[in-house]
C-alpha cells in the first residue's frame, strides 16, 4: 500500500475513534451506545471493500493511538498477505452462501446458517461475523426498513462541534474589475451559535475553505469536530489531514439529508434576510467589510431566540473549555506532496527547481509548503527534518566542479573549463 493510501486509511481510522479520545468523560452508557452505533454503521471504508468495522478493531485503534501519544501515523494499516480472502470460506462455501441469499432475500443471517448447518455440502463451522463480513462485501445484505430516529442536538461545551457551510452570495466586483458571484464560508459553534469567523470569498474551492477555517481557528481557538457537507472542498486530503493533525474529527453530514446542517442554515436564512437587504456596496472587499461588522455589533452580540442569551455570552460562559490553537498553526495548513531526488539533487515542485541533500539521491520525500510560498519550502524523510529547500541558481552550478575526493570546488570567473569540459558538476 501506497504512502498517501495509508494516510487516507489513517485518517479514517481516527474519524471512528475520535468520539472516544476526543470526549474522555463519557459515562459507561454513553460510551456503549456510542460503540454499538459504530459497529452497526455500514461504512467507506478507504482502500477496503468491506463496510464494517467490529468492536475488537475500533478498541485496538483507540489503544494504539493512545499508546503512540496520539500520533496520527500509529494508525497506518498493516499490509496482509492474503488481502482480500476470507481464510475460512473457500470458492464452495461463497458459492453456497450465494445461492442460499439469492433464495431467501429477506432472511436473517442466523436462519441462514442455521440452513447451511443442515445442508451436507455446506463448511462444518462459519462464524456470523463472516457471513456478515461476507454479505457486506458483496451487498447482499438485507434492505433497513422504516424510519430513521432523527433526533434534535446541541453540543454541550462550547468549542466542542462546529458546523460549517458555504452560501452563494451577491454579485459583487472583484479584484480583476469583474462582476462574479461570491460565497460566504462561515463557522459556527454548536453549543452557542457563535460565528468564530466567515467571509465572502471568491470561491468555493479548496484554497478559498482552508484560509476561513484558519481564520476562524486562530480567532476562536479549536473545536473537538468539524461538522461540514459532502462537497469537493469538504472531502479534500489537504482538509482531512489539516484537522487530523490538529486533533480535530472531520464529521461529514449523510448526502440528501440536510437536517443536520439546520442551525447554520437558519443563519444563512439570517444573513440573507437581515444583512443583505442593507448591504450597498459593490466590491468585494466592501461586502468583507460590512459583513464583519454585522457579525460583530449585531449577530453575535443579539439575544438568540432558542438559548435565550447572545452567542457571544454564551461562548464565554464556556471558556474553560477551550483550547488553543498552536504556535504554530500555521505550518498544519502546508500542503503536501511526495517528489524523488533526482540524481543531479534536483527536485521539481510547480516548475519551480530546488536543491535536495546529496544523502537522499533517489528517495521518495515529503515536501511541506504554503501555496505561493516557494522559498519556503521543508523537505522531510522518514520523518525528519531537513529544513528548508533552496532553488537552483545555474549560475553558481556553473562554477562548481568536483576534485578528485568528489568534494565540490567553486571556480572563479578567470577559470576557463578545458575544451569538451562542462562545469556544473554540482547538479
Amino acid at each position: 500500500m501506497k504512502e498517501q493510501q495509508k494516510l487516507d486509511v489513517a485518517i479514517f481510522r481516527f474519524g471512528i475513534i475520535q468520539d472516544f479520545v476526543n470526549s474522555p468523560n463519557l459515562i459507561h452508557g454513553e460510551r456503549e451506545k456510542l460503540m454499538r452505533e459504530k459497529c452497526a454503521r455500514k461504512w467507506e471504508i478507504p482502500h477496503s471493500d468491506r463496510t464494517s468495522i467490529g468492536r475488537s478493531t475500533i478498541q485496538r485503534w483507540v489503544q494504539l493511538y493512545e499508546d503512540s501519544g496520539c500520533r496520527l501515523e500509529s494508525l497506518y494499516p498493516k499490509e496482509r498477505n492474503d488481502k482480500g480472502s476470507f481464510r475460512v470460506l473457500d470458492s464452495d462455501s461463497s458459492q453456497i452462501l450465494k445461492q442460499l441469499r439469492k433464495e431467501m432475500p429477506d432472511r436473517t443471517v442466523p436462519f441462514i446458517l442455521k440452513s447451511m448447518e443442515e445442508d451436507e455440502n455446506s463448511p462444518a463451522s462459519v462464524s456470523s461475523a463472516t457471513v456478515y463480513r461476507f454479505f457486506n462485501q458483496h451487498n447482499l445484505m438485507r434492505p433497513s426498513k422504516g424510519q430513521e430516529d432523527r433526533r434534535k442536538f446541541e453540543a454541550e461545551h462550547p468549542n466542542e462541534m462546529w458546523q460549517s457551510d458555504v452560501m452563494h452570495g451577491p454579485h459583487v466586483e472583484m479584484m480583476d474589475g469583474k462582476q462574479r458571484k461570491s460565497y460566504l464560508i462561515a463557522f459556527m459553534d454548536d453549543h452557542s451559535r457563535l460565528i468564530p469567523h466567515g467571509g465572502f470569498y471568491k470561491s468555493e474551492t479548496t484554497l478559498s475553505f482552508m484560509d476561513a477555517f484558519e481564520q476562524a481557528l486562530l480567532k476562536r481557538g479549536m473545536p473537538r469536530k468539524l461538522y461540514v457537507d459532502n462537497g469537493s472542498a469538504f472531502r479534500s486530503r489537504r482538509l482531512m489531514h489539516t484537522s487530523a493533525s490538529l486533533g480535530i474529527a472531520l464529521c461529514h453530514a449523510r448526502p440528501y439529508q440536510p437536517q443536520g446542517k439546520g442551525k447554520i442554515e437558519r443563519f444563512f436564512k439570517t444573513v440573507r434576510s437581515q444583512f443583505l437587504p442593507g448591504f450597498t456596496g459593490t466590491t468585494l472587499d466592501e461586502l468583507n467589510d460590512a459583513f464583519e461588522e454585522w457579525l460583530y455589533k449585531e449577530y453575535n452580540d443579539r439575544i438568540h431566540s432558542v438559548t435565550g442569551q447572545t452567542p457571544l455570552d454564551r461562548f464565554v460562559a464556556g471558556i474553560e473549555c477551550l483550547r488553543p490553537s498552536p504556535e504554530d498553526l500555521k505550518d498544519h495548513f502546508r500542503k503536501k506532496v511526495r517528489r524523488r531526488v533526482n540524481k543531479d539533487r534536483t527536485i521539481i515542485l510547480d516548475k519551480h527547481l530546488f536543491e535536495g541533500p546529496v544523502s537522499l539521491i533517489g528517495k521518495q520525500v515529503d515536501l511541506l509548503y504554503h501555496d505561493n510560498e516557494y522559498d519556503r519550502v521543508e523537505l522531510k524523510y522518514e520523518k525528519r527534518s531537513y529544513g528548508f529547500l533552496k532553488e537552483v541558481d545555474p549560475h553558481v552550478n556553473y562554477r562548481v566542479k568536483r576534485d578528485k575526493n568528489n568534494d565540490p570546488v567553486i571556480i572563479s570567473d578567470a577559470t576557463t573549463p578545458l575544451s569538451g569540459q562542462m562545469w556544473g558538476a554540482g547538479l
